[in-house]
C-alpha cells in the first residue's frame, strides 16, 4: 500500500492553477491556521489569494507534501506525471471528465487509465474530486467553504460525494470532526486504503464511511481487519437499495453498486455497522467518539412524561434494544429520590416533582445507571422561547456523568430542540447530546457491539455473461461429486424410462428433464409405482425423464442458493423452500467463505428453524447433515468461481437422518480470460 502520510498530514501544500477554486484552498487552509509553507503554481498569474506564484512546479523552493492540482482533465495527467517525477507527497485530481463521463465520452476512461499510470508509485486521490480537510493540522486541500473548526481529536468521514461531504461538514449536532474525505473516482487509491491510512492516526476516535461501491474487497476485509486490532469503530451509510440509487451511484462514480444483498453480507462479514440515514449516521458517530463501542443494547430511559415513556419504548421495537425491568437497588435508590407517588419502571416517567431541583432530579437520574444498563437518556426538549427552567435538566444530566462515569445521553426527541450551547456545555461534560429520538435509538443500536471481520477471505466470481443451464441430472451429478447427498435415480428417454427405473426403490417422483418451475406446470408427478412410470412420462411429454426414489421422513425444506455478485462476491441463501419459498420469505444471507458455525447461525436466524431444531414434539432434524450440504454446494462454487453464475437447491428436505436435495439447478458462465 502507498504511505500516504506526507499527503493527509502535509509540512507543504502546492495549488496548481487559477480561478476561484484554487483560491479558496489557499484561503481555507490559511483559516484552519495551517502553519507550514503554501506554494500556488501559475504560469500568468503574478498572484493567488494574496500569494505570490511560482511559474512552474520546477520552480518550487522544494518538492512538496500535497499538491492540489485545479487545472484541467487533460493537463492534470501531465502535471501529476511531473509532480510524481519529482517525489512529491501526493495530490488531489480536481478535475472532472475521466470515467465517471464515459456514457458521454468514450475516451474518458483512457484518460484516467493515463493518470494513474502518470502517478506511478505516488498517491493520489480522485480524480472528479473536492479532496479533502485536516482539521487537526489545519491542512485543507479542499477549494469550497465548509463547516469544520480546529480539533484536537475527532472522527473521520469517508464519502465518494463532494456535495454531501460539504452538507456534513456544516452540521450542526457538535460532532468534531477530524477529517472530512471525498474519494471522487479512486482511480488509484480506493476509500478503504484512505481509511486505513487514517487508523494510523491516534487523534482519530472513529471512522464513518459513505459508500456507493465497495471496489475492491480485499482493500475492505484489510481495513476492517486493521480496525478491529486498534479498537476503532467502523460505521457505513451503504446507498444502492433502489434501483434508482444503484443507477445513480453507477452513474456517479463508475463504480459497480451490486446487490443491496450483497452489500449487507460484507458490512456483516466485516463486523461493519449500517445506517440508513445521514443524522443517525452523525448521531453514531458521535457515540463513537465520546464512549466507543457499548458493551451491549440494555437501554434505560428516563422522562418527566407518560408519553415520551412510551414513545421511546414504541420506537425501540424491533432495533434491537431492550429496556431491563429495574432490580431492587435501583427501585430502593429511585424511592428515595421520588418518593411514593412515582411508579417505577423503565422507561421511567419521574412526573415533575422534582423539576428544578438539579440534585434532586441527577440523584433520581443516577438511579437509572449501573452495571445493568449500557446506556442511559434522559429525555429532554429544550423550548425555543425560553429555555431558562430547563438549565436544571442541563445540569443534572452533567452531574450524573460525573457521579457515575457511566455513559449517558441527553435525547431531544426533535432534532432541533437541542441548542447548540447546549450540546456544546454537555460534551464538555461528557454527557452525549442527542439530536432526535429516533436517531439517537438509531444510534445506540449501531453503536452496540459488532463481531470480529470474518477469517476467511471473500470468493471472488468471475465476470463472464450466463451461458449454460445444465439438466437437473447432470446438476445432481456435479453436486453429488463434491458430496452433496442427491436422491438415488435414473434418466433416459421417454419410452425408455420405465425399464430404467426397475431397479429403483418405490415410491418415484417422475420429473420432466429441462422444464423450470417443473411443480407448476405438471412437469413432476410423485408417489408413483413402477407401473406408473410409463404413464406418467407420456403426461409430462418431454423426451427425457428423471425418475427418482422418494425421500421420506422430511421434517422440514430448506432453499440453499448460491449467486454471483459481481460487486460483492458469491452470495448464500439459506431459507424456508418448497413451493412457498416466495410467498414465506424466510431468508438468512451469507457470503463465501462461510465455515460451519457460520451456518448454523444463520439457520438460527430464521423462523423456520424451530422447525429444525424439533417443535412442539415433533423429530428435529439433522442439523449435521444440513451443515454438510451447505459446504458441499460451498465447495463446488469454490472449485468453479470464474465460470459458476448460479447454484440452487430448492428444496434440500431435511429428515431426522439426511439432508437430500431433491431439486438442483447449475447456471454456468462464460470463461473471461
Amino acid at each position: 500500500m502507498r504511505d500516504l502520510t506526507r499527503l493527509l498530514r502535509p509540512k507543504s501544500i502546492a495549488v496548481v492553477g487559477g480561478g476561484a477554486w484554487c483560491a479558496q484552498v489557499v484561503e481555507q487552509s490559511e483559516k484552519m491556521g495551517f502553519d507550514g509553507a503554501i506554494w500556488p503554481v501559475h504560469p500568468r498569474a503574478a498572484m493567488v489569494a494574496g500569494h505570490g506564484t511560482f511559474p512552474s512546479l520546477t520552480d518550487l523552493p522544494e518538492v512538496p507534501d500535497a499538491v492540489f492540482v485545479g487545472v484541467n482533465r487533460k493537463t492534470t495527467v501531465g502535471i501529476v506525471e511531473e509532480l510524481s517525477e519529482m517525489g512529491a507527497g501526493g495530490a488531489v485530481c480536481f478535475a472532472s471528465g475521466f470515467a465517471e463521463a464515459l456514457a458521454e465520452d468514450e475516451t474518458a476512461a483512457d484518460l484516467q487509465a493515463q493518470l494513474v499510470a502518470a502517478a506511478g508509485d505516488m498517491p493520489i486521490l480522485g480524480p472528479n474530486c473536492y479532496g479533502f480537510i485536516n482539521a487537526l493540522d489545519g491542512a485543507l486541500l479542499w477549494p469550497d467553504q465548509h463547516g469544520c473548526t480546529p480539533v484536537s481529536r475527532g472522527v473521520a468521514i469517508l464519502t465518494q460525494s463532494s456535495n454531501i461531504a460539504i452538507n456534513l461538514t456544516m452540521q450542526q449536532r457538535g460532532l468534531p470532526i477530524a477529517y472530512m474525505f471525498t474519494c471522487g473516482n479512486m482511480a488509484q487509491t480506493s476509500q478503504a486504503q484512505i481509511a486505513m491510512a487514517l487508523l494510523d492516526d491516534a487523534r482519530v476516535t472513529a471512522i464513518g464511511l459513505h459508500i456507493e461501491g465497495f471496489g475492491d474487497l480485499r482493500h475492505w476485509e484489510a481495513l476492517a481487519e486493521k480496525a478491529h486490532e486498534k479498537d476503532i469503530p467502523l460505521i457505513a451509510l451503504k446507498v444502492g437499495a433502489s434501483d434508482q440509487a444503484k443507477h445513480a451511484t453507477v452513474s456517479h462514480t463508475a463504480s459497480l453498486a451490486g446487490s443491496d444483498t450483497g452489500a449487507q453480507a460484507v458490512l456483516d462479514r466485516l463486523g461493519i455497522a449500517r445506517l440508513h440515514e445521514l443524522p443517525a449516521f452523525l448521531e453514531t458517530l458521535k457515540l463513537l467518539h465520546f464512549y466507543g463501542r457499548l458493551d451491549g443494547t440494555r437501554l434505560a430511559s428516563i422522562s418527566c412524561s407518560g408519553g415520551e415513556a412510551s414513545l421511546i419504548a414504541d420506537m425501540a421495537l424491533g432495533t434491537g434494544l431492550t429496556f431491563p425491568a429495574l432490580d431492587e437497588q435501583a427501585r430502593d435508590a429511585l424511592r428515595e429520590a421520588l418518593g411514593p407517588m412515582v411508579a417505577l419502571s423503565n422507561p421511567l416517567d419521574y412526573n415533575t416533582y422534582i423539576w428544578r431541583d438539579a440534585d434532586a432530579m441527577a440523584q433520581a437520574w443516577a438511579g437509572m445507571t449501573g452495571d445493568k444498563f449500557d446506556m442511559t437518556v434522559s429525555v429532554v426538549d429544550y423550548p425555543v422561547t425560553d429555555a431558562s427552567d430547563w438549565i436544571c435538566a442541563t445540569e443534572a444530566a452533567l452531574k450524573v456523568r460525573a457521579s457515575t462515569r457511566k455513559p449517558f445521553g441527553v435525547v431531544a426527541s426533535l432534532p432541533e430542540l437541542m441548542p447548540p450551547e447546549v450540546a456544546d456545555q454537555l460534551m464538555e461534560g461528557g454527557v452525549i447530546p442527542f439530536h432526535g429520538m429516533a436517531e439517537a435509538l438509531s444510534a445506540i443500536t449501531a453503536a452496540g457491539p459488532q463481531s470480529a471481520p470474518h477469517s476467511l477471505p471473500l470468493c471472488r466470481p468471475g465476470t463472464g455473461s450466463p451461458a449454460q443451464t445444465l439438466a437437473e441430472d447432470q446438476a445432481k451429478a456435479a453436486l453429488s461429486s463434491y458430496g452433496l447427498d442427491c436422491p438415488k435415480g435414473v434418466s433416459g428417454p421417454r419410452g425408455e424410462i420405465a425399464s430404467l427405473a426397475q431397479s429403483l426403490r418405490t415410491p418415484f417422483a417422475v420429473k420432466g428433464v429441462g422444464l423450470a418451475h417443473k411443480s407448476d406446470t405438471g412437469g413432476v408427478l410423485l408417489g408413483l409405482d413402477h407401473e406408473g412410470v410409463a404413464a406418467a412420462a407420456a403426461q409430462i411429454g418431454t423426451s427425457e425423464i428423471l425418475v427418482e426414489e422418494m425421500v421420506a421422513h422430511g421434517v422440514a425444506e430448506l432453499l440453499v442458493g448460491v449467486t454471483r455478485d459481481p460487486a460483492h462476491g458469491f452470495v448464500l441463501t439459506l431459507g424456508a423452500g418448497g413451493v412457498l419459498t416466495e410467498l414465506l420469505r424466510d431468508t438468512a444471507h451469507l457470503l463465501l467463505s462461510v465455515d460451519e458455525n457460520d451456518i448454523r447461525a444463520a439457520l438460527d436466524t430464521l423462523a423456520i428453524g424451530r422447525v429444525l431444531h424439533g417443535y412442539r414434539g415433533k423429530p428435529a432434524a439433522n442439523i449435521d447433515a444440513i451443515v454438510s450440504a451447505v459446504l458441499a454446494i460451498q465447495a463446488y462454487v469454490l472449485a468453479h468461481p470464474t465460470t459458476l453464475s448460479e447454484v440452487e437447491i430448492n428444496p434440500l428436505i431435511c429428515t431426522p437422518d439426511r439432508a437430500v436435495a431433491v431439486d438442483a439447478l447449475i447456471q454456468l458462465a462464460e470463461e473471461v480470460t
